[in-house]
């Protein structure tokens, strides 16, 4: 009888408590093994740290808290390891799931049209700023922070030294999403084929300049030109890559800024005004008022569709043939396999898989056979524009979840976005979000391994690189409207003009829906009046900005390239 009230007893008491064993003990296991000196804490502060969630997650212990990201590396470890060394800390069992990207906006908007708790934090990509600041049912992580989540808010969390705060900060100035991943699309080529100086000599005698980083894309052109169908150690290389199959992939493809690359939309960082870089435009209020050239946005503009012809004539000029009908997912692995000369746009969370020992690209050493540089940019973009896409997916707070799971979910996304955890994090996933952990001698050290990822992260160029803005009012309606248009001119069916002011169109009938519910209040769309492009062009010149611009009449410019080693070291002299 008194063995079977000891275990009752003891039942309780781990129901209460939520784990028998949860405290410093589990924290100092867990740096012992898992951080060490992989952090910009000492071992004394990362203590200190680890001693300030396992106070704060008390009143919560026992709780059972779900979580949600996409399936990338640093997702994948914060689900494998983080969330188990939180448990064990904290006494809160943190469920993290891992489902496609796709999956993960269309549970978030499940739960914001039912009010239903779904999942008690999301990591969605930032590009949803301007859905969550008008919709207003995602937290104020501000207002959270200062009045119902101030005792749950670790006093080191260091907002400031989030290099990604910008993109999560709404036109009200307050902060609505918690970066916890971040990466870039940016050039990448063959270093070692643009550093073999008979290459560089044919190169100077064809061109009449040296070969480099292309800066613009009259250079990108000629280099692509260049190397397409030479053959380089026995193989037939291509000099450019992509993508094109009529595949959702190919809608971010394009979101993901390629048109801010071309100059479409306004100068601004992190994002054009009045025009960003999907084209389009809002009022002095934030108000979108309109996506097409005709009222004056930029999204069927000529440096949009300038951007849109030139993905084409480079697809099918200078990629190898297969990749027409590729996904994002299928061409992601191919320049890795040693046929590429250059891609404009690779994204960076995939660098662990460019530099695998054994792989073509890859020297004996593990040294990268290429780099990655700043892309270049188009004929119509202009010095103080975006000039790439940077993903930051980050940690949202529903309104419809209640208010003790999110604090616990809330103690959580403070955990393996802390900076006792970030610098292995990071090493882990290579998806950096905190100024600290970019300044770790660690990093230094790894740097000649990641071909030039640390160089750009810790460079001056960084800050040109952001997500979709504010001005997108609702990301999951107006996303999809991409891939289906683009699909149309790659596959032919349209031509660059015509897939344009399709895809404009069908934007602004999104637009005009969310005015005429009034659901997003006063900073919902208003739809502006129409009038040609001369129009629009004279209101932006007279009110100092550039879009909708003209066409240029020449979109050849003279092609300028960049020493890719002077260039690192003129980052490091500013």
């Amino acid at each position: 009888m008194r063995r079977h009230l000891l275990t009752t007893t003891a039942a309780m008491l781990l129901a209460l408590t939520g784990s028998a064993y949860a405290g410093m003990d589990e924290a100092k296991a867990f740096l012992d093994k898992e951080i060490g000196d992989l952090s910009s804490l000492d071992r004394a502060a990362q203590e200190a740290e680890m001693q300030w969630f396992v106070d704060a997650a008390k009143p919560f212990a026992g709780m059972e808290i779900k979580v949600v990201s996409e399936t990338i590396t640093t997702h994948e470890y914060e689900s494998k390891t983080l969330a188990k060394a939180f448990s064990d800390i904290t006494g809160i069992k943190i469920t993290h799931d891992l489902i496609g990207e796709g999956d993960v906006v269309e549970k978030l908007q499940t739960q914001m049209q039912s009010g239903e708790n779904v999942y008690d934090a999301y990591i969605n990509d930032s590009d949803l700023i301007g859905t969550h600041w008008r919709y207003q049912q995602a937290r104020s992580l501000t207002d959270f922070m200062a009045n119902e989540g101030k005792d749950v808010t670790n006093p080191n969390l260091d907002i400031d030294d989030f290099i990604g705060k910008s993109f999560t900060t709404a036109p009200d100035g307050k902060l609505y999403q918690l970066p916890d991943q971040q990466f870039a699309n940016l050039y990448w080529f063959r270093y070692d084929w643009f550093n073999d100086p008979k290459i560089q000599e044919e190169f100077k005698a064809k061109y009449g300049y040296d070969l480099g980083v292309p800066v613009n894309w009259s250079a990108y052109e000629d280099i692509a030109e260049f190397f397409n169908g030479r053959e380089i150690d026995g193989k037939k290389v291509y000099g450019h890559m992509d993508y094109g199959k009529k595949d959702p992939s190919l809608g971010w493809r394009f979101t993901d800024a390629w048109l801010s690359m071309a100059g479409n939309g306004d100068k601004g960082i992190p994002n054009g005004k009045p025009v960003d870089e999907w084209g389009i435009r809002v009022d002095e209020n934030s108000r979108p008022v309109g996506s097409c050239v005709a009222r004056g946005g930029d999204t069927n503009g000529p440096a949009s569709v300038y951007a849109i012809q030139k993905y084409l004539d480079w697809l099918k000029a200078y990629a190898p043939a297969a990749a027409q009908g590729m996904t994002f997912s299928e061409s992601g692995p191919v320049p890795s396999q040693g046929e590429i000369a250059q891609q404009m746009f690779t994204y960076t969370a995939f660098t662990a898989d460019f530099v695998k020992p054994g792989l073509p690209v890859v020297n004996e050493d593990g040294t990268p056979k290429w780099r990655f540089a700043p892309s270049p940019h188009g004929v119509y973009w202009k010095d103080g524009m975006k000039l790439g896409y940077q993903d930051a997916g980050s940690w949202t707070i529903l309104k419809s979840t209640p208010d003790d799971r999110a604090k616990a979910a809330w103690l959580y996304a403070q955990f393996v976005t802390s900076k006792t955890v970030d610098v292995k994090k990071s090493h882990v996933g290579l998806t950096f979000i905190r100024q600290s952990t970019l300044d770790h001698q660690s990093f230094t050290e790894r740097a000649p391994k990641l071909g030039g990822l640390v160089e750009f992260y810790r460079s001056p160029a960084r800050l040109q690189w952001s997500p979709t803005g504010t001005n997108v009012p609702d990301y999951p309606k107006l996303a999809q409207l991409w891939w289906q248009a683009i699909g149309d001119a790659s596959s032919g069916a349209k031509t660059a003009q015509e897939a344009m002011d399709s895809l404009c169109a069908e934007q602004e009938k999104v637009l005009q829906r969310l005015e005429r519910a009034g659901i997003q209040g006063d900073i919902g769309p208003k739809l502006a009046e129409e009038h040609d492009l001369e129009f629009w062009n004279a209101e932006a010149v007279k009110a100092g900005n550039l879009a909708p611009q003209l066409k240029v009449e020449n979109e050849k410019e003279k092609p300028m390239t960049v020493n890719y080693d002077e260039l690192v070291k003129s980052w490091q002299t500013n």
